[in-house]
């Protein structure tokens, strides 16, 4: 894998960890809609936190089964490059956002098998990457927990893709070398509580995934 791999840091929630990311070398930062996660940030300060972001990076605002009108409100205030679908959406939902927005869509699929991964070519044409991530917990998302990455070995790739569950600076370049993915996103593996990212951690995460 080359330095051309893409560093995704999801769940920022200042202005210190943002600019701590982006200063490690992430190509895009994510941003949690989504109240019961303890990254959570409402519209308003998510519009803040996109407002600091310019250039070459990419900015991703992450919800979970949001309804018609919270989704719209979003996208219309925080202006995100990325939308990211993290729960139960369908393709046709997705690709019908995707539509009238004219904006990317990603969609995390927690992976239990190579059957998941069978199951997420029904996002052909819906999405413009699928995020391989490990199963739902209480929390969709963010619960530091990997997957078998053998499983995506031979899997025959339609749509663009990228790795998250678990990942961390001490796994996240066997990671790469493993599965071959262009895109690796971490949240809790590079913070030293809960919602608390270390800048120490994501400077060390970026530095592995770079070399890698």
């Amino acid at each position: 894998m080359s330095t051309d791999t893409l560093i995704k840091i999801c769940g920022l929630s200042t202005p210190e960890t943002l600019s701590a990311a982006i200063g490690a070398g992430a190509t895009h930062v994510g941003l949690v809609h989504f109240e019961p996660s303890p990254r959570h940030v409402s519209i308003e300060d998510a519009a803040h936190l996109r407002a600091m972001v310019s250039g070459s990076v990419k900015v991703v605002l992450l919800t979970v089964n949001a309804d018609v009108q919270t989704t719209g409100k979003a996208i219309e205030l925080v202006k995100p490059d990325i939308i990211q679908f993290h729960g139960n959406e369908t393709p046709e939902w997705i690709a019908l956002v995707r539509e009238k927005t004219k904006i990317e869509a990603w969609k995390a699929l927690g992976v239990k098998d190579a059957e998941t991964l069978a199951k997420s070519a029904r996002y052909q044409g819906a999405v413009d990457r699928l995020l391989f991530d490990a199963p739902a917990k209480a929390l969709p998302g963010g619960n530091g927990e990997t997957f078998r990455w053998d499983v995506l070995k031979d899997f025959d790739h339609r749509i663009p893709w990228g790795l998250a569950g678990g990942l961390t600076p001490d796994n996240v370049a066997e990671a790469i070398r493993e599965t071959g993915t262009e895109l690796v996103d971490t949240s809790s593996g590079v913070e030293s509580a809960a919602g608390v990212k270390d800048v120490d951690k994501m400077s060390a995460f970026c530095k592995a995934a770079i070399e890698a």
